[in-house]
């Protein structure tokens, strides 16, 4: 598993990034997604949250769905459960997106194939808040 955890990706998403799509981030602040994207939006990332309900999320616009997002995303944070990971890749992958990062206990190997041979950056099963913990 160790290969979608490479340090030298996790350090430049966290550090080389500027906007990220978090699909699965709703106006509920008990879900672990809503605390990393708060995190990284107090890290001076600007969160994009995809949800189909739409809400506003920590006052940024919602989007149904990764293809209504305007504009570039740099890093796609997929909060679904792994059976429902692949496809969120693929909505990455046909977005346009330089990255998916699949947070801790999220893991699918053929879709991060898929997404590292479409060029895309890929980080599975990490944290971002603890891999920014790590970080000197």
């Amino acid at each position: 598993m160790g290969h979608f955890a490479e340090p030298d990706v996790i350090e430049r998403l966290l550090s080389d990034t500027k906007v990220w799509a978090f699909v699965g981030l709703g106006a509920n602040p008990a879900r672990e997604v809503y605390n990393q994207a708060r995190l990284l939006q107090g890290r001076g990332k600007r969160i994009i949250p995809v949800h189909p309900d739409g809400e506003e999320v920590l006052g940024e616009q919602a989007y149904a769905s990764l293809a209504d997002v305007p504009g570039e995303v740099d890093v796609v944070g997929v909060y679904r459960r792994s059976e429902f990971a692949g496809a969120v890749v693929d909505e990455a992958i046909a977005a346009g997106a330089k990255a998916v990062w699949l947070p801790l206990d999220v893991v699918d190997e053929a879709a991060g194939r898929r997404a590292r041979d479409a060029g895309l950056d890929v980080v599975m099963d990490r944290c971002p808040a603890i891999e920014w913990a790590k970080r000197r």
